[in-house]
């Protein structure tokens, strides 16, 4: 059974734990690039698992990589399962670590990524509690190790795009519309949509700048948004539009990842014109 589980290409070729020690002392690293995925484990309402946001990140990478050519020098590893999912304390099925604790655990994953030769890594997200930390952390990294550090979220990209409704692009931040059917296509049977939800936040009608992420934002913890635990409208989510979102981002990230592992951030600056 787990056989199945580490099958496609990601896993059979670019899987970076899948080799020896003297393999990956052989590679080249001159443009290697590697992916850490970063999820959670937290709830996402009566009708989604806990596994949600790693469920997801594995997926749109397992589709990814299937982009890729043996020639291409990305390589993935094993995802962090865990993240800072401190806003769904309380809710049963939340496992969370604290901000210091994530903090220190990439910290000493890309440390031991440096140790192994690497120039090159990207700390890919799929949970938004992760977001601001991972900039931080990020920014640290390159100062720690030298690293070329790279910052990438499943949700980039414009998968969404004729797909679901403005309102749901806007508000649907978990669980929703999206999330529901971006598992439908990974993992139906995770799925319960019998009972999935319909639950909006409601803005004050003379709010004009405040929101609940970006630059002009108000902290808040899941109990302050939804009586459910989730934020959108899951009953309008299928497998249909979950195969057609995972198809346009797992192009995107292909794109991204391709570019990245060209990157060179001593070509940046140039000598001043005098």
């Amino acid at each position: 059974m787990i056989n199945e589980r580490y099958s496609g290409k990601a896993f059979n070729e670019k899987f970076l734990a899948r080799l020896t020690s003297k393999q990956v002392k052989e590679l080249d690293k001159e443009d290697a690039l590697v992916v850490l995925p970063i999820g959670a484990i937290e709830q996402h309402g009566p009708h989604m698992p806990v596994y949600t946001d790693t469920l997801i990140g594995e997926g749109l990478l397992a589709q990814t990589f299937e982009h890729f050519t043996n020639e291409q020098n990305i390589w993935m590893l094993p995802p962090l399962p865990y993240g800072k999912s401190t806003e769904h304390l309380g809710m049963t099925g939340t496992m969370t670590l604290s901000a210091s604790t994530l903090q220190a655990v990439v910290s000493d994953i890309a440390e031991s990524v440096k140790e192994s030769g690497f120039r090159r890594l990207v700390l890919f997200n799929s949970h938004g509690g992760n977001h601001d930390l991972l900039n931080m952390v990020s920014r640290e990294i390159r100062i720690q190790t030298g690293l070329m550090v790279f910052r990438l979220n499943s949700s980039e990209g414009h998968g969404l795009d004729g797909v679901v409704s403005e309102k749901e692009k806007k508000f649907g931040i978990h669980g929703g519309e999206v999330e529901t059917s971006m598992v439908l296509d990974f993992k139906p049977d995770w799925v319960d949509m019998k009972r999935s939800p319909i639950d909006f936040v409601e803005l004050p009608e003379d709010n004009q700048h405040l929101y609940l992420k970006g630059g002009c934002y108000f902290a808040w913890v899941m109990d302050d948004i939804s009586y459910t635990g989730m934020a959108g409208d899951a009953t309008k989510a299928t497998r249909e539009k979950g195969i057609k979102i995972n198809a346009r981002t797992s192009e995107f990230l292909a794109e991204v990842f391709e570019e990245m592992s060209r990157f060179e951030i001593e070509d940046l600056k140039k000598q001043p014109v005098r």
